[in-house]
């Protein structure tokens, strides 16, 4: 019987070991990092926590989510920011679009809608920090106009539990991501560590908010196809982005496949040719340390992705340059590159090679 016992505590202990490795492996641990960039970088500063960005296609302006997360954390909130940068002047500087806002802006994942009627709209998702410490999820809605943004709209639904990216596909139509079915603790950390399906894409539109794709493993990055038929959801510890047909005249999806990235997919930006760009943590456990040390080096990872599923790797560093990398946005032979934590974006210039 003690035998017997022996050999099932033995079996269950080398299962337990099997899963770490596996876990390990997946996140990237043992993999070697050789930096490169097939162009130029340089540092831009003033937003802290430069999580999200996307680029006008036609002004070359591009907007910046920014929110100092490592001050949330401490207890020590500030307030977040839209900033706007112009791609077309040299020289230029960030510039804050809400320096009005109080710490109940917390800016995370942005979409832009540029219509054809030339009315442009910014939405944003929100991680408020109330008197109390918290406050609802929100998705905040900006008509941009010649002086600033004009805040249109505050939205927030039970269904936000844990909403990250969002992507437009109308003047009030919007995708969101919810990276987990749990809210933060003991249960969102075991649904991450396992891979455990469950979280949602959420739709809303004329009747509201309500769910669109259900039982997925760390929803992160979303965005559309310039023709508005394709849906790409990253999926972080799945280390791939999921495909899915839009019909936009009934939102429906349905699914096509996936494109394995092997590596952990954060935000996507699509550029006017169809081309994903993605931002990728290859040492995915690094940005949970990176987290609750600003000295640890994250490593970043920006990929071109095309719509049949080629993979490039364009930007790779080890974290000295650009730790913990979050957005890639391209417009022309220009790469922007945020990251969650700590101040400034790379503005990188593409053509050529050479070390970050």
């Amino acid at each position: 019987m003690r035998r017997l016992i022996g050999i099932v505590v033995l079996l269950v202990l080398v299962g337990v070991a099997a899963q770490v490795v596996r876990v390990l492996w997946l996140a990237g641990t043992f993999r070697r990092i050789h930096p490169h960039v097939a162009g130029t970088c340089r540092l831009i500063g003033g937003p802290v926590g430069p999580e999200d960005l996307t680029i006008h296609p036609r002004s070359g302006v591009a907007y910046v989510s920014a929110s100092d997360r490592r001050g949330i954390l401490s207890g020590r909130p500030t307030p977040g920011a839209i900033w706007a940068y112009d791609l077309s002047t040299p020289g230029a500087i960030p510039v804050n679009l809400t320096p009005r806002a109080d710490t109940r802006f917390q800016p995370h994942g942005i979409s832009l809608w540029a219509g054809p009627d030339g009315r442009d709209v910014l939405f944003v998702v929100n991680h408020p920090v109330g008197d109390d410490g918290s406050a609802p999820h929100a998705i905040e809605i900006f008509d941009i106009t010649a002086g600033g943004l004009l805040h249109r709209a505050t939205l927030t639904d039970p269904l936000l539990v844990t909403p990250n990216d969002l992507v437009a596909v109308g003047l009030d139509r919007f995708y969101v991501t919810n990276t987990h079915a749990h809210a933060p603790g003991t249960m969102q950390t075991i649904e991450t560590y396992l891979q455990l399906a469950g979280a949602q894409v959420v739709f809303y539109g004329p009747g509201g908010f309500r769910p669109a794709i259900t039982d997925l493993v760390f929803p992160n990055g979303i965005g559309v196809s310039p023709d508005g038929r394709t849906l790409y959801v990253a999926s972080t510890t799945g280390r791939n982005v999921r495909v899915y047909d839009r019909d936009p005249r009934r939102e429906a999806l349905s699914y096509r496949r996936a494109i394995p990235l092997g590596s952990g997919a954060d935000n996507i930006d699509i550029d006017a040719d169809g081309t994903l760009w993605v931002a990728a943590h290859p040492k995915m456990l690094r940005v949970e340390a990176l987290r609750a040390d600003p000295r640890t080096l994250s490593p970043s990872q920006v990929l071109r992705v095309t719509p049949r599923g080629d993979v490039e790797e364009i930007y790779l560093d080890d974290g000295s340059t650009l730790s913990g990398s979050s957005v890639a946005a391209v417009r022309g032979n220009r790469l922007l590159i945020g990251k969650i934590y700590d101040e400034g974006f790379l503005d990188c210039t593409l053509g050529g090679g050479g070390a970050p």
